[in-house]
């Protein structure tokens, strides 16, 4: 399925749809280039779980763990995992098979560690239709 969103406003509001609706034990992939919205798209997801505080990219720190919304959202960037073996220090099994919600950018990067189910979602940008304009392909794998 996709969906077509024309604004970062709209972008939030599906995250936010899709944050309403899932339950613990969710993992989420999310891929899309720099700049597609990534971010508005993670910040919707997290409104929609009671998540309140400010929700960013976790960069630098690989992992974000919200925990006051109605379940705990683990919130992953592996942009900048140089190895694979990054991801066993951070104890992704406890996030991936946990109690929580878990979305993970650039998941792409580490394939071969997802689970065996979750939702692969891709933001892609056309700026023949507008600046603001996003094509997001959501899928169960």
């Amino acid at each position: 399925m996709f969906v077509e969103t024309m604004s970062p406003k709209e972008t939030f509001a599906l995250g936010r749809k899709i944050g309403e609706k899932v339950s613990p034990g969710t993992v989420l992939t999310l891929t899309g280039d720099l700049g597609a919205g990534k971010t508005v798209f993670s910040q919707g997801l997290a409104a929609g779980l009671g998540v309140v505080e400010p929700v960013n990219s976790p960069t630098f720190t690989i992992l974000q763990i919200y925990d006051e919304g109605r379940c705990p959202f683990y919130h992953f960037d592996v942009y900048r995992i140089g190895d694979i073996s990054e991801m066993d220090e951070i104890g992704y099994e406890d996030y991936f098979y946990g109690d929580g919600v878990c979305l993970i950018e650039w998941a792409d990067l580490i394939k071969e560690i997802l689970p065996k189910r979750y939702t692969q979602i891709t933001i892609l940008k056309d700026m023949e239709k507008g600046f603001d304009y996003r094509k997001i392909h959501i899928a169960d794998v």
